[in-house]
């Protein structure tokens, strides 16, 4: 089984080649397209707040981002790599890959040309691996910051930060049971290109437990004697930052893959992160045509009921119901499928608004969408081959022995759904009343009480060119406003 890992790299001295290399820009455009993501995240999150929230929802998001980030190098990537010196036989598998890949250990912070696949055997393409531990250390980051779209405005900065780092933990795990090709799950069959599982279904479920937690900001859905009704920020910036997830996805789909370089009479090859047959031109069509089917879809539902979320969430529930299986739809499967999303999606923020459930994205989208493209991949795709390795012939890990099955996607989707429940609920208990703000901090705002920042409740006007003046809006307090939430119908 280590030849495979040396039929992928090759001697010591290939691991800093011009082909080593091409595959290092490919891995780190992904990382590139990780960090834009978060940007466009953080702007969704901007518009929708209120005014005085401003300041602390960006800086309490790119805190959790970071720990994320930082718990994911210390120990994230060593229990992802579980899987495969499971696979490859490596003696003591799970400590080794801890002394190896945790942040001080053997091969995370060594220079691949000075290390030898005799020495240590899963030092293959290690330039590679390094960089995926960045990779991957920002969607640990961003699994925080998702969590955080569904309770801003609402909770504690100290508990939101140890959510964050237990979180982290916790989805390592799951990427561990159901991303990658030799995990528990993934080698019977469970598919899951994206990683929605783990990362948005995952987030989704913890967003569920402390949203009810929490409870309704004030104004959300009848008037506060204080704030009146809530009014967002600008849903324009919401747009544009809707608009930056578009731009940074395509970088991120090379990374979902592996890549055989064809040295030593080893067959060229790119394959999904499951070592399912794919092709980079197919994945980066569908993630197209999953925007675009969506988005179409969501538009229609957003003009027959005059509420403008559907607009938002349609894309993102076309890419969401894909994200499973961009690497094995065929494109007019792809359409078909993310065009169909919208109305899960509909079907699911109606149910919870009519509850006044006071979250507006992760429910709809991840807990709802999420699932039924886990689901959908196993119907439409049954008996795709996958799991093992590229390489090995016979075995528990052979190349492609596996078969995706509703059965295993089920079983990893209750999974992820159980971890995330379970870790909410395991945090809402420690934390207990330190979980939330108190009314008076949401109704005075997170700037003002904790930054001492003071936002002007109606900016100077400017002159117009006729030396009138112009008024403007200042997102809090002006008529042009617009809810968070549309109105019930």
């Amino acid at each position: 089984m280590i030849s495979t890992l040396i039929a992928q790299a090759g001697p010591v001295a290939e691991q800093v080649t011009t082909n080593s290399l091409a595959q290092n820009i490919v891995y780190a455009s992904g990382t590139l397209g990780a960090l834009v993501i978060l940007a466009g995240l953080l702007l969704v999150d901007v518009g929708g707040v209120r005014r005085v929230n401003l300041f602390d929802t960006v800086i309490q998001k790119l805190i959790a981002f970071f720990i994320g980030f930082v718990v994911y190098f210390a120990i994230g990537f060593a229990i992802w790599n579980w899987q495969y010196y499971v696979a490859f036989e490596i003696d003591q598998p799970y400590w080794t890959a801890i002394k190896d890949w945790w942040l001080g250990g053997s091969l995370s912070g060594a220079r691949a040309q000075d290390v030898s696949l005799e020495e240590n055997a899963m030092s293959a393409a290690l330039n590679n691996q390094q960089i995926f531990i960045f990779f991957l250390a920002c969607f640990a980051g961003i699994i925080n910051v998702l969590i955080g779209l569904a309770v801003t405005e609402r909770i504690k900065a100290s508990a939101y930060f140890a959510i964050s780092a237990v979180c982290a933990v916790v989805s390592s795990l799951l990427s561990w049971l159901t991303w990658g090709s030799t995990g528990p799950l993934t080698n019977e069959g469970y598919h899951d290109f994206f990683g929605a599982g783990f990362v948005y279904v995952f987030a989704g479920a913890v967003a569920l437990v402390l949203v009810r937690k929490l409870g309704q900001r004030p104004g959300m859905y009848s008037p506060h004697r204080i704030v009146g009704e809530y009014r967002s920020y600008n849903l324009g910036i919401t747009t544009i930052g809707l608009v930056l997830i578009i731009t940074g996805l395509p970088f991120v789909i090379l990374s979902c893959g592996f890549f055989f370089a064809g040295d030593g009479g080893v067959e060229a090859l790119f394959v999904g992160v499951n070592m399912s047959d794919t092709s980079i031109g197919v994945a980066f069509n569908n993630l197209g045509l999953a925007w675009a089917g969506g988005a179409l879809t969501g538009a229609v539902i957003a003009y027959r009921t005059k509420k403008y979320i559907y607009t938002l969430l349609g894309p993102f529930a076309g890419y969401v119901v894909g994200s499973p299986g961009f690497d094995i739809y065929a494109p007019w499967e792809q359409f078909l499928v993310s065009a169909s999303a919208p109305l899960v999606a509909y079907a699911v923020y109606e149910y919870t608004q009519k509850r006044e459930f006071d979250e507006h994205k992760l429910i709809p989208l991840f807990l709802g969408v999420g699932s039924y493209g886990i689901l959908m991949v196993g119907i439409l795709n049954w008996g795709t081959p996958g799991g093992g390795y590229f390489g090995v012939t016979e075995g528990d890990y052979a190349f492609q022995h596996a078969e995706i099955n509703l059965l295993w996607q089920a079983i990893g989707l209750a999974v992820c759904i159980g971890a995330g429940l379970l870790t909410g609920w395991i945090m809402t208990a420690i934390l207990g009343r330190n979980l939330g703000v108190s009314e008076e901090v949401q109704v005075t705002g997170y700037d003002a009480t904790y930054w001492d920042i003071v936002h002007d409740p109606m900016p100077a006007a400017l002159p117009t060119t006729n030396g009138e003046p112009a008024g403007l809006t200042d997102g809090e307090s002006a008529p042009a406003e617009v809810r968070t939430s549309p109105p019930a119908v």
